[in-house]
């Protein structure tokens, strides 16, 4: 009797819990086919009204609507926010008689200083309206202060901080992780700069690269910091020596200096706003966030011109496009379309990327160079465009770059890591093989290459180099000598780039698009349309609801510190075979 009680005991259970599982996923997705429905209907903004642009997510270049955003359920947290929407929203905004000013509110930036100029030049153009920008934050980081200071009032809370030392960039090396696994790197590379491999047989910086990059970041201070001084009506000078010896160490010192307009509490940054508005001292202000805003206005288009913007953001990668990666296989497959379109007049090549597969790179690179046969194609180049980046964009028209823009490295790596004393001593796994010639497995990690095959490697490698800088040298019209006096894998800013003959054109995406109507010959009478089409948003939130559980799998199967070992050998497969990618995951502070 026991025995069929907490039987039915536990069917009862299972079944209430059933019961509320299918309440839950009913309500779940009533309230996202009640957001999508109301998506394509447009929010109406009230007069008097302050955009608030709160930009401490992460900035890519497309945006992925997430119907769940505001909703007390997993995954309605705020996402990504997509460049080139974002500018959209300020340019409406500038014309929106309802929108008075903008409230910007931005404490830790991410997404490079490149990224942080197209959002400046942006505000700056929103500006010329006469309508007004103010900042405030309790923390504003270097990149967010570049960012802030285009505002009309900077104001920070009076026991906040202000980060305003220069800019470095931080190299991590593996040899001794390398050592003690005891794996052996074997890499073939071409160019002095070429150091991308560095961290692999290096525990320092070599004088090469410690050269180009304190050069790189040397020429991101300096466009930074003139644009800076200008905006806040400081001497460069002074500026830089504010900088350079940390002379702005609490609040007080960022006002003293002038970094800032004053030591504010919300409420106060709030008077002043009402101020501004018009309104009595306990009326509310009418903030509209962006994600809202961006809801608040369609943008049709009846022309039959069509300017067709391929974004390429990620890791350079054969076979389909991923979130991140850049598939070798949908990006031709888009060139050729917008090749063979006779709607598309022009094509934009947005590049977002460190670069990654050489093969991948190349088989782009003949999309570009038979689409500039048909019609314009211009390379726009954001936070990063190098190696196989500027793979991409080497064969286009015209190349559009920010000033703070990393590009070049015009360099080929091959790398493969030789596990075998590892399997053996660490896990006890031997290998051994047969072969029926001199050669066996190229790639391999269960044993040493040959001195032999060491040599196919490097011919490979030189092969691919000689590739490059050729069709590098025939797009930007140098001769190849020329072209590799600014190649051997060096990176340069935009600006430096310019000056070089890397670039054409120092200016942002609208730059690019301006350019690219003008070729057409339709500046007055197009459209713009972006490709690859976006996957929705459900589909990346059960991708990453996937991901997650697979990480907390593993986690719990490898603990804290074996977890984050797979994860460096994870990048490690990525890396094997020949590579067109930039210097590790340069990352300027």
């Amino acid at each position: 009797m026991n025995f069929f009680k907490t039987f039915l005991a536990s069917c009862l259970g299972s079944l209430v819990a059933l019961v509320v599982l299918c309440l839950l996923l009913i309500g779940f997705f009533s309230a996202a086919v009640s957001s999508l429905s109301t998506d394509d209907k447009v929010v109406e903004v009230g007069d008097n009204s302050v955009l608030h642009l709160k930009l401490n997510v992460p900035i890519t270049e497309m945006e992925i609507e997430n119907p769940f955003e505001g909703l007390p359920i997993p995954g309605a947290e705020e996402t990504a926010i997509g460049l080139l929407s974002l500018k959209s929203s300020i340019a409406h905004a500038k014309t929106d008689p309802a929108i008075k000013g903008i409230y910007l509110e931005v404490s830790f930036f991410q997404g490079g200083y490149a990224v942080a100029k197209e959002i400046r030049e942006s505000l700056l153009d929103f500006k010329k309206s006469g309508k007004w920008v103010i900042a405030y934050s309790e923390m504003y980081s270097e990149a967010s202060y570049y960012l802030a200071s285009v505002a009309d009032k900077i104001y920070l809370n009076p026991e906040g901080e202000i980060e305003f030392n220069g800019l470095a960039i931080e190299v991590s090396f593996f040899k001794k992780m390398f050592d003690k696994l005891d794996i052996k790197p074997e890499i073939f590379r071409v160019g002095d700069f070429k150091s991308a491999v560095e961290p692999f047989f290096l525990e320092k910086m070599s004088e090469a690269n410690r050269l180009q990059l304190k050069e790189l970041i040397d020429g991101i201070n300096s466009s930074t910091k003139n644009e800076i001084a200008e905006s806040r009506k400081i001497n460069s000078n002074e500026l830089k020596k504010i900088a350079d010896q940390m002379l702005v160490t609490s609040p007080q010192d960022a006002e003293r200096h002038k970094l800032i307009d004053s030591l504010f509490y919300f409420d106060q940054v709030q008077a002043d706003l009402r101020s501004r508005l018009g309104l009595g001292k306990n009326k509310k202000i009418t903030f509209v966030k962006y994600s809202k805003y961006k809801k608040s206005f369609i943008s049709p288009s009846t022309s039959k011109n069509e300017i067709a913007v391929i974004v390429a953001e990620g890791d350079i990668v054969s076979g389909k496009a991923k979130e991140g990666l850049i598939g070798s296989e949908t990006f031709a497959e888009e060139l050729r379309k917008a090749r063979t379109n006779d709607k598309v007049k022009a094509i934009v090549l947005r590049i977002n990327s460190p670069g990654g597969s050489a093969l991948a790179s190349d088989v782009m690179w003949r999309e570009v160079r038979l689409a500039a046969k048909e019609k314009p194609i211009i390379a726009s180049m954001s936070h990063l465009a190098a190696s196989g980046g500027y793979y991409m964009a080497m064969g286009c028209d015209t190349i559009v770059a920010e000033p703070s823009t990393i590009t070049g490295s015009i360099g080929v790596f091959s790398v493969l890591f030789d596990l075998s004393s590892f399997l053996d001593k660490k896990i006890g796994i031997t290998f051994d093989e047969v072969k029926t010639g001199e050669v066996g497995e190229l790639v391999t990690v269960t044993r040493p290459l040959t001195p032999f095959e060491k040599s196919v490697w490097q011919k490979r490698t030189d092969k691919i180099y000689e590739d490059f800088t050729s069709k590098a040298a025939e797009g930007r019209h140098m001769n190849v000598e020329q072209l590799r006096k600014v190649a051997s894998g060096r990176v340069w800013t935009g600006e430096q780039a310019k000056e070089r003959g890397l670039v054409d054109v120092i200016g942002g995406f609208d730059d690019a698009v301006s350019i690219a109507a003008k070729k057409a010959g339709v500046e007055n009478d197009y459209k713009l349309k972006f490709y690859p089409k976006q996957r929705n948003f459900f589909a990346q939130w059960l991708q990453s609801a996937e991901e997650n559980s697979k990480v907390k799998t593993l986690k719990a199967e490898l603990g804290e510190e074996g977890y984050a070992t797979y994860q460096q050998v994870k990048k490690v497969q990525h890396l094997q075979g020949a590579q067109a990618r930039v210097p590790f995951a340069i990352e300027v502070k």
